[in-house]
């Protein structure tokens, strides 16, 4: 066994014959303790296996309670040790078997708090630590305090820890709720940080709050923990105070932002002949990459078609120099612009010439493709050119990439992301993709066969299966075609492993602490599994890529979590992301020195990197390929109304939406339990008074806000709508 600290190991001894002080729930076999340090929540599962759940903590080792009110399944106790008051509420749902409970906490003095115990300690029935444990996931870094797990036979479960109500703690104590929540069994759960600054006298602090959700029911097979862990997760979701999101105008940023990359000389540089958008603002050292021109370019051209609009000068200026990212030896195009390979300094293992990293051949395939799917004869070319060596790749590694190897060799030059840990995991998603969209481009059956093979690969993994954000989120759409074609429902629930390994790679808190003050956290997502920041580009392509999920869904009973979690996942995304803008940020919480290129304050050109509250952002650089972002966003979001005055704008995916005389027809996502936002936007021409028809003779809402500029409504999701309207007289 493990050797526990020791807090674990009087915890265990002591919880081996304390009195029980109140039953909180029969059913659910919740009960409330008190030991010599500590106020227990302790579970009792039917096979006699425990889980102790602590609450108030005294570190001089005493604790006593002054006042005790049960009402039903929910209890308030007061206690005080000799330097802290607490408070403890603890309720559950019976019907969820989901407890809660919230520690407050008033230092009696000023204190510095340099430890703290975890909050979770497994017992078995004889009441001892000898339990094993199967940890799904826990926390990383600033993401979810999520802690998920099989309690040996006894049953699993979800604990979800609350990070946004700490926020007064961290702010007063500068420490940073990151890696708060894990731990090695049996010891494990939620600690309180280390402060690195007293806490107030008097001032009253949330210690904790967490969500627990038990299950008799253990989940084993990746398919089944995923599917568990998505539907849990909303459940976990609905009980969580989320922040407001406010609409942004993505038609004025979108403009913004496009003359800035348009106009700017730190977005460019010249090569072979041709303009190259830089991959960050002026980044004059690194080559031009094929992947930067096409993850803007693909999102630009979604923007103007949205606009009505033919071309535009950025179109024609990226489209000109791809057939440049050709290398004829190899046949292929290549990451780094040939012309310019020389410049490459080494300093990293993919910053050598001809070093691919494994997706990043499929990325730029993938556009091409979808490129070459609205007819585009250029890209279809290059892709029909470079498809055979992506195959060829494919087969050589029997679907197993590593992460670096060398183009023209196939030598391995990284095989590992870390010791042990294998190589690019999500890569086979990716390359399948590609396949399906070669295969509806041609109709060969050759093509759908690989998607197959390659997904084999996928088989077997959990929440390992994340190495990429955008990549996983690719590889999800994948599956969920496969599925369609196939009908095999193993392909469902490996979009469904993806989906999981997505959400758990977000941050489902406000950090409201330091300089995150200034801009919204919640539901921002990683772009690898172990990154400290969240970023603007791979933030985008997760978004549009569940956006596309949701399309290839219509029609497919996919689970309601995956809805729920999918659409507020755009709703929130939609509302934070203008502010990787460093325009929309103070100047003093971004970085004096960026790892790549400068900074200029003043561009809409997004930052890369969005970190923890005592951190400075834009440490990495200005990503001029992040450009996408609003481009995006507009196609989406936003639907013209054909011989109209008005825009139609909703914050959560919409499906079904058509104009039939004088009237339109939609039907929003996600769950009928959640909100959101209806607006109609008007060009000033004419006034207009509208009318929602929601169906089941019940009156339709008011307006929650009318100006000249809009009129706003709050409607639920999973609604469908239909809207009518007259014009008033000017």
């Amino acid at each position: 066994m493990k050797p526990m600290s020791i807090w674990a190991a009087n915890a265990a001894a002591e919880l081996q014959h304390i009195d029980t002080l109140a039953l909180v729930s029969e059913p659910v076999g919740v009960s409330l303790s008190l030991g010599s340090d500590s106020l227990w929540l302790v579970k009792r599962w039917p096979d006699g296996g425990k889980i102790a759940f602590r609450t108030a903590f005294s570190p001089s080792g005493k604790l006593r309670i002054t006042k005790m009110d049960q009402q039903g399944t929910k209890i308030l106790v007061s206690l005080e040790c000799s330097t802290l008051k607490y408070e403890v509420m603890a309720a559950i749902d019976e019907g969820q078997r989901l407890l809660r409970y919230t520690v407050s906490a008033s230092p009696k003095i000023s204190l510095n708090l340099p430890y703290w115990p975890k909050d979770m300690i497994s017992l078995n029935q004889k009441g001892k630590t000898g339990t094993r444990g199967t940890i799904h996931t826990q926390q990383r870094g600033t993401r979810s305090g999520i802690l998920y797990f099989n309690q040996d036979r006894s049953g699993s479960v979800f604990y979800f820890q609350n990070l946004s109500a700490l926020n007064r703690y961290c702010e007063d104590a500068q420490c940073s709720a990151g890696a708060t929540v894990g731990g090695e069994w049996p010891e494990i759960g939620f600690s309180l940080p280390a402060s690195n600054a007293p806490l107030k006298k008097d001032q009253t602090y949330i210690f904790s709050e967490a969500l627990v959700n038990f299950s008799d029911h253990l989940p084993e097979s990746p398919g089944e923990i995923a599917i568990d862990y998505l539907n849990r997760l909303s459940l976990t979701y609905l009980q969580l105070p989320r922040p407001e999101r406010f609409y942004l105008n993505w038609l004025d940023i979108v403009e913004k932002g496009l003359n800035d990359l348009v106009y700017h000389k730190g977005c460019w540089s010249f090569a072979a002949g041709h303009a190259y958008l830089n991959a960050y603002v002026a980044d004059y050292k690194n080559p031009p990459e094929v992947m930067v021109q096409l993850a803007v370019l693909l999102p630009m051209i979604e923007y103007v078609n949205w606009k009505g609009e033919t071309n535009h000068q950025l179109i024609a200026e990226l489209k000109s120099g791809l057939e440049n990212f050709y290398e004829e030896d190899m046949k292929t195009i290549v990451r780094w612009l040939p012309a310019m390979e020389e410049n490459l300094d080494h300093s990293e293992e993919q910053k050598k010439t001809r070093i691919m990293d494994a997706w990043y051949l499929h990325h730029p395939l993938m556009n091409l493709a979808r490129l070459s799917d609205h007819g585009d004869k250029m890209a279809h070319d290059l892709l029909f050119k470079s498809i055979g060596y992506a195959m060829h790749v494919a087969q050589t590694f029997k679907y197993k990439w590593p992460v670096f190897y060398q183009m023209d060799t196939l030598n391995v030059i990284k095989a590992e992301t870390a010791e042990g840990a294998g190589g690019e995991k999500d890569v086979p998603g990716t390359y399948a993709d590609l396949m399906l969209r070669m295969w509806k481009l041609t109709g060969e059956k050759r093509f759908f066969k690989e998607a197959e093979r390659a997904a084999k690969e996928l088989v077997g993994l959990s929440f390992d299966i994340f190495y990429q954000a955008n990549n996983t989120a690719f590889s999800a759409g994948a599956m969920l075609r496969l599925y369609k074609e196939t009908g095999n429902q193993k392909y469902l629930y490996l979009s469904y492993v993806c989906l999981a390994a997505i959400f758990d790679n977000v941050q489902l808190w406000e950090c409201n602490y330091g300089h995150a003050k200034n801009f919204p956290t919640f539901f921002g997502i990683f772009p690898l599994r172990d990154a400290p920041y969240t970023a603007a580009y791979e933030e985008q392509e997760v978004y549009a890529a569940l956006h596309d999920y949701l399309a290839e869904a219509e029609g497919i009973d996919i689970l309601p979590s995956v809805r729920l979690l999918i659409a507020e996942f755009i709703r929130h995304t939609i509302g934070r992301l203008a502010y990787y803008y460093p325009t929309m940020l103070k100047s003093d919480m971004i970085a004096t020195k960026s790892k790549t290129g400068e900074i200029d304050q003043r561009l809409w050109i997004a930052l890369e990197d969005l970190h923890d509250g005592w951190e400075h952002s834009g440490e990495v650089g200005q990503e001029v390929y992040g450009a996408g972002i609003a481009f995006g966003v507009i196609p989406k979001q936003y639907r013209k109304v054909k011989d109209e005055h008005f825009t139609v704008f909703c914050d959560y995916p919409v499906a079904s939406f058509r104009k039939v005389k004088k009237t339109l027809y939609m039907t929003t996502g996600g769950d009928a339990r959640l909100e959101c936002r209806l607006i109609f936007l008007l060009d000033g021409r004419h006034p207009y008074t509208f009318n929602l028809d929601l169906g089941d003779e019940i009156p339709g809402p008011e307006p929650v806000k009318v100006t000249p500029e809009l009129v706003e409504f709050s409607i639920t999701g999973n609604l469908k709508v239909k809207v009518t309207w007259t014009k008033k007289s000017p």
